[in-house]
């Protein structure tokens, strides 16, 4: 996998063009000032002005205010600073959105932090008074600067109310200790202050299309112990809050769009609208998680759509698999539903840009988690400023394969090269670089997403690693290697390929299985399955314990071709593909 500066990467699929005019609502479409429709396809900035910890890789306390406290122990309240005004500067850039520009999406979500442009209230010296900060209005204007240069629209997010709107702490940075959001007066006045401040600010600034007042509150107010509110009938308290930020923001600003979301994570909207949507210039959010791609998943808010004739928009999906990346953005799309992606960039593979966080941060990472011992032998500091500095897009994976998914596949069933893959008498194709292209087309894999609030959970690629298709790939223990593994019987994966030279080819597939009974059919898919060769995978005795198999006489005409490689019997890996133009010659062991 390279580290590469990605903004010059080829565009895929078309935007709708960026118009100087604010955006507004026309029944149920989003339009701009030439009343044409707009379709959003955007992606959410997480982790940027918010830390959520599984980002980071942690999976116990994942507050940031805990996150903090961690990394204070380890270096200092000095080094601390340092380490986070070292994520701001690197974690998002002006490179970042010249890359969306250039990948294709037209529109920004970011994700706030109330405490980048406000004190929170216990650190207030006079009760009800309201501290400015100037860094999270600076960054906000740096952001609005960068999508203007690029004709990229901005969506405001409070992704962290004051107090924290949810019981799912660590989507808003929420200390249980302290009153939240709801318990307390204070943090909702301070809430609405601020919506007031930001739309004095940005009143007249076309590049923000929309304000989305409160992410994804998710909070029991009729009984406690439906915590995040997903069996919330009427929904009092959060509706009352929404109505005040909009009447806050409308004082000064009468220009951008108001987006407001549902209990429950964004979707309860159980008595919210019961008197009807209450700003003529309004969208309904949702958010869309590990479900189907159906009607029926998007049939609560296309109701809520037809029946007060408003748009919707589908605020923040994603973590899955690029196959239900392609089929949720083709269901959204066909329905004239606009969408922010989330997020941009973590640890992790399933998304567009992976940080890399590196052996020592995995090893304190492990300690935090409270899976292994403070390892003494980290420097901490430099581990931690590292990772910080590694979030910058300079140093980060891009996945064209993620990328793909998004923004060709849902409009194409054509498969691309992954790799150049030339042939010109000796090469070598790795396995895990199959085209790029849908399950059943480019490939076919038997788990490829995890669609568990519907029931049926998956992995995906169970490797997590490299590519983020249905199909396993694995990481060779102590090495930089990759391979294809876990293939069941059915599955096959096609590569492209350009012969320099025809001619008759030999291959030589590297390969490991630790059961009897595997095998693998190698065809042309001009050939339309009449397969080439069958041939027997052995028992190498361990699954990166690796032998060649022969396959003989492949005759291939100078150009393109499709090679197809099948699984007639599964349990087996590959790792790599190796052509030989020449006189039959006999199978020898790898060299590794």
């Amino acid at each position: 996998m390279k580290k590469i500066v990605v903004f010059l990467f080829l565009c895929w699929g078309t935007v709708s063009l960026y118009a100087q005019g604010f955006l507004k609502t026309d029944g149920k479409k989003i339009v701009n000032d030439k009343g044409e429709n707009v379709l959003l396809r955007g992606m959410g900035l997480g982790g940027w002005m918010l830390q959520e910890g599984y980002m980071l890789g942690i999976n116990k306390d994942g507050q940031q205010y805990r996150i903090r406290q961690r990394v204070e122990e380890l270096i200092g309240k000095e080094k601390t600073a340092e380490f986070y005004n070292s994520w701001l500067a690197n974690h998002t850039t002006k490179t970042d959105i010249d890359s969306l520009k250039a990948w294709g999406f037209n529109s920004v979500r970011l994700p706030m932090h109330y405490n980048l442009y406000t004190l929170p209230v216990e650190e207030e010296k006079v009760a009800g008074q309201q501290t400015w900060i100037d860094k999270g209005f600076e960054m906000t204007d740096a952001l609005v600067s960068w999508c203007k240069a690029n004709g990229i629209y901005l969506i405001l997010d409070l992704h962290a109310a004051p107090g924290g709107q949810g019981n799912d702490n660590n989507i808003s940075d929420r200390d249980p200790s302290k009153p939240s959001l709801w318990d307390s007066e204070a943090n909702r006045q301070k809430t609405v202050a601020l919506w007031k401040k930001l739309a004095e600010r940005y009143k007249n600034e076309t590049t923000i299309i929309a304000y989305d007042i409160l992410n994804e509150p998710n909070w029991g107010f009729e009984d406690a112990n439906d915590k995040n509110g997903l069996k919330e009938k009427k929904n009092e308290p959060l509706e009352k809050l929404m109505r005040e930020i909009t009447a806050a923001i409308r004082e000064a600003d009468k220009n951008h769009i108001i987006i407001i979301e549902g209990n429950g994570w964004g979707n309860n909207y159980s008595g919210i609208l019961d008197d009807g949507v209450w700003d003529n210039n309004m969208v309904l959010s949702f958010h869309k998680y590990w479900n189907y791609n159906d009607a029926g998943s998007i049939g609560h808010i296309l109701t809520m759509r037809d029946q007060h004739n408003i748009p919707v928009w589908l605020g923040e999906t994603g973590e899955n698999s690029n196959t239900w990346f392609t089929q949720a953005i083709h269901l959204l799309e066909s329905n004239n539903i606009g969408w922010a992606w989330w997020p941009l960039k973590k640890l992790g593979f399933n998304n567009p840009l992976q940080v890399n966080g590196g052996n020592d941060y995995k090893k304190i990472v492990d300690y935090w988690n409270g899976a292994a011992k403070k390892p003494l032998q980290v420097d901490f500091e430099k581990t931690l400023l590292g990772f910080a500095a590694n979030t910058n897009i300079g140093k980060n994976i891009f996945h064209k394969d993620v990328m793909d998914a998004m923004m060709r596949q849902p409009h194409s069933d054509e498969t691309k090269p992954f790799s150049k893959n030339i042939i010109v008498t000796d090469a070598v194709i790795k396995a895990v670089d199959y085209d790029l292209g849908k399950n059943g087309i480019a490939y076919y894999d038997l788990d490829t997403a995890n669609y568990r609030v519907s029931g049926k959970p998956g992995a995906g690629n169970k490797g997590s690693t490299y590519r983020n298709d249905g199909v396993d790939i694995f990481k060779e223990e102590g090495t930089n290697d990759v391979y294809v593994g876990s293939f069941e019987t059915s599955e096959w994966l096609q590569y492209t390929i350009n012969v320099k030279k025809a001619g008759t080819y030999h291959l030589q597939l590297l390969v490991s299985a630790t059961k009897p009974g595997g095998q693998i059919a190698v065809s042309l898919k001009e050939e339309q399955g009449n397969y080439h060769s069958i041939v027997s995978i052995p028992v190498t005795g361990a699954e990166t314990k690796w032998e060649y198999v022969l396959v003989q006489n492949l005759t291939l005409e100078k150009g393109s071709h499709k090679i197809k490689l099948v699984a007639e019997s599964g349990g087996f890996n590959l790792k790599e593909i190796k052509f030989n133009q020449g006189n039959t010659f006999k199978v020898k062991k790898p060299a590794y």
